[in-house]
């Protein structure tokens, strides 16, 4: 026998070998559910973090603020035309300082009816390296905005920058949070324990079909990403004929809003609404309301 390693562990989940889990299916008979996390940031001028289009000088970094910010005055809007040409639904990840820096961006996806979910309250911060207590009121502060304005509160948080501490599934569950969308270790929704007996359900969201490890990281350019999403697409429905999947797609408007890379993204997402009637097409909160209807068991834990 190996000798057994003690190494530090989270004890959210257990091992479980996708091949090994019960079969169920998605609304509709669909084997396969598409989402679409569109996320809508804001950052500080001079301070904190931001994606870089090139290595920045000292603050105020102009050239990078003003490219991210070219999403939120010009990328944004052609990518709603495209989501109401396409017809596609979408989940928009939000930072809660959108709603005072361009509140008619949220306006215009609220008249969509998309889910709205909680993004902390700007992408110039990490949660994960706050202490307990103010990690608590920043996702108080940012779900009590939302709540305001949409009417009605967030039931799915990503942490800006997928940054998380150790106890922030906790902090989350204690919030009233149904899903996270941090963790990418798997292409089915996972129940995570948190304490005091409680428990969220975590949804797929993608690392890899995402545009910001892709274009920022990897420096692919717009026919490789959407060459990655229709790949991913063609492969995971094919899969997807043994067992029910999730695929996520991750977007940025100041990546994917910009021309030359909005051009291949249309013809991929025009290639997997061609496919409509195979798949079911929906937001993160679609998926996470009906895993919490299958009976236990099914989701693992």
């Amino acid at each position: 026998m190996c000798p057994t390693l003690d190494l530090v562990a989270h004890d959210r989940y257990r091992y479980s070998a996708i091949t090994r889990r019960p079969h169920f299916l998605w609304p509709g008979g669909k084997r396969l559910a598409v989402y679409i996390g569109f996320n809508l940031e804001h950052f500080a001028f001079g301070e904190g973090l931001g994606a870089e289009l090139c290595p920045g000088g000292p603050h105020p970094d102009v050239l990078n603020y003003a490219w991210r910010d070219y999403g939120n005055r010009v990328g944004v809007w052609r990518l709603l035309r495209l989501f109401g040409d396409l017809d596609l639904p979408v989940s928009v990840l939000a930072n809660s300082a959108i709603y005072h820096y361009c509140p008619e961006v949220m306006d215009a996806f609220r008249a969509r009816g998309d889910e709205i979910v909680g993004h902390g309250r700007t992408n110039s911060e990490r949660q994960g390296v706050l202490a307990p207590e103010e990690e608590r009121r920043l996702i108080e502060e940012a779900t009590d905005i939302i709540a305001r304005s949409e009417g009605r509160r967030p039931l799915g948080w990503l942490g800006p920058w997928i940054s998380q501490s150790p106890v922030t599934p906790d902090l989350l569950a204690e919030a009233g949070y149904q899903y996270l969308l941090d963790w990418c270790m798997d292409d089915q929704p996972v129940w995570f324990t948190t304490r005091n007996g409680g428990r969220i359900l975590s949804i797929p969201y993608p690392q890899e079909l995402n545009d910001i490890p892709s274009i920022v990281g990897r420096k692919d350019n717009g026919e490789q990403f959407a060459t990655m999403i229709t790949d991913t697409f063609d492969e995971m429905l094919e899969q997807s004929a043994g067992q029910s999947l999730v695929m996520g797609i991750a977007l940025h408007p100041y990546l994917v809003g910009q021309p030359h890379r909005l051009r291949p993204l249309r013809r991929a997402l025009q290639a997997i609404v061609a496919r409509r009637d195979d798949i079911w097409i929906t937001t993160a909160g679609g998926i996470s309301a009906f895993s919490r209807t299958l009976p236990d068991g099914i989701v693992p834990a």
